[in-house]
């Protein structure tokens, strides 16, 4: 989005074009779309607008506009559908709880029972977060769990993929953004393997875990230490056979190079919070007697909180998910706004479409995730400007919602 003018100018126009919406400030501005019409008779497809607001001329004046109600593909302009709905949804200052339960007692620091790690649908978790449940578990007196950790994804999760980029992730990625989706997930679905140069050039390059000591996964580390400004360039992909999930590293990296985190989506989300959690507690000396498990089974309710950890604000987590266009925290973020257990994409999709549909004047609008990845989401430059125009008269969320897009200056 643009640059604000000072606070007391009072006319204000959005502008949107197929992926990309404006928001600037004049008292003279005029819509010139010629490029964009010069476009559209080459055979590009346009749905572009930009409206005035002005109290005093009257709401909802058009300076210009090219085929305005024309349904196309919004691409990631769908994550400011999704910033609105949820905003309204939820406030700003909403947070996300996750937790451990049980319904076990604890005896002499034993735990006589499993150890269920609920996940609440935190978009932005990580393994700081996880350390600090591991620590207040601690302190509550957990030494030793008889009995395995669960990891409960029963407010969503395994979700099915909809997308070709995380269907194949399931076996075989090279990417982190399709990483496949949970309410348990943990550092965006992905695995991070730290590369460092080897002390002498022609031996292997030094890798491990960036958030873990021990080794939960298999690396396949076929990168090689060069002679110093040699370059550095690193491949990665994360592959899934009968050993698990496995990242596979090639290239190389120059003796005098600085350490390169890789990020690649996991095969299951729940799965890889699993082995990260299973590995902070024994880390922290809290020893657990049997295999962990995935459940997508709610806790019972006789289950009590033994620690807890919120998400930072929902408004500190726009923030990442619309600089970074993070479609991993797009779509958990999206399948929060679901009430019913074990949502799906298509239903987080909706949950945003009935937001807007109580937007006088939006017109139709379809959305499958709320990331953008799908193709078939569609709406028009009509539809995102009566968007845009409720969120700006909105006072109490309006800030919220336009610090979080991106702009020449910060993205």
């Amino acid at each position: 989005m643009g640059r604000f003018a000072r606070k007391r100018m009072r006319r204000w126009s959005l502008v949107t074009g197929v992926a990309t919406l404006a928001l600037c400030a004049s008292t003279s501005l005029l819509a010139d779309f010629n490029r964009l019409g010069q476009l559209q008779n080459k055979g590009f497809s346009i749905s572009a607008e930009a409206r005035l607001l002005d109290a005093d001329a009257g709401a909802n004046a058009r300076l210009g506009s090219i085929t305005p109600d024309r349904q196309l593909s919004p691409a990631s302009v769908t994550k400011a559908y999704l910033s609105a709905a949820a905003l309204n949804r939820f406030g700003p200052q909403h947070r996300f709880t996750s937790q451990l339960v049980s319904s076990a007692g604890i005896d002499n620091g034993v735990l006589r029972g499993d150890l269920v790690f609920d996940g609440g649908g935190d978009p932005g978790l990580t393994t700081e977060n996880l350390w600090r449940l591991v620590q207040r578990l601690h302190l509550a007196g957990v030494r030793q769990v008889d009995g395995a950790l669960v990891v409960s994804q029963w407010r969503f999760g395994p979700v099915e993929c909809i997308t070709t980029d995380r269907c194949n992730a399931l076996n075989r990625v090279a990417n982190a953004y399709s990483a496949p989706l949970s309410s348990a997930g943990v550092n965006f679905g992905s695995w991070c393997v730290n590369v460092a140069p080897a002390a002498s050039a022609g031996t292997p390059a030094q890798v491990g875990l960036c958030d873990s000591q021990t080794s939960l996964i298999t690396i396949d580390n076929q990168v090689v230490t060069r002679p110093a400004n040699s370059g550095t360039e690193i491949s990665a992909e994360r592959v899934t056979d009968e050993r698990g999930d496995v990242m596979r590293l090639t290239g190389q990296i120059s003796t005098n190079a600085t350490a390169r985190d890789v990020y690649r989506g996991a095969g299951d989300a729940a799965e890889t919070t699993a082995q990260v959690l299973m590995g902070m507690l024994n880390q922290a000396g809290i020893s657990v007697r049997e295999p962990w498990r995935v459940s997508s089974s709610q806790p019972p309710s006789s289950a009590r909180r033994l620690a807890a950890v919120d998400s930072q604000p929902l408004q500190e987590l726009l923030l990442r998910i619309m600089n970074y266009s993070n479609n991993y925290m797009a779509d958990v973020l999206a399948l929060d706004l679901v009430d019913t257990p074990q949502a799906q994409l298509r239903q987080a999709g909706q949950a945003i479409e009935n937001y807007a549909q109580n937007l006088p004047g939006h017109g139709p609008l379809t959305l499958y995730s709320g990331s953008g990845l799908t193709t078939e989401n569609r709406t028009s430059a009509q539809g995102v400007n009566v968007m845009l125009e409720d969120m700006f008269r909105q006072s109490s969320l309006f800030p919220s919602f336009v610090a979080a897009f991106q702009s020449p200056a910060n993205g």
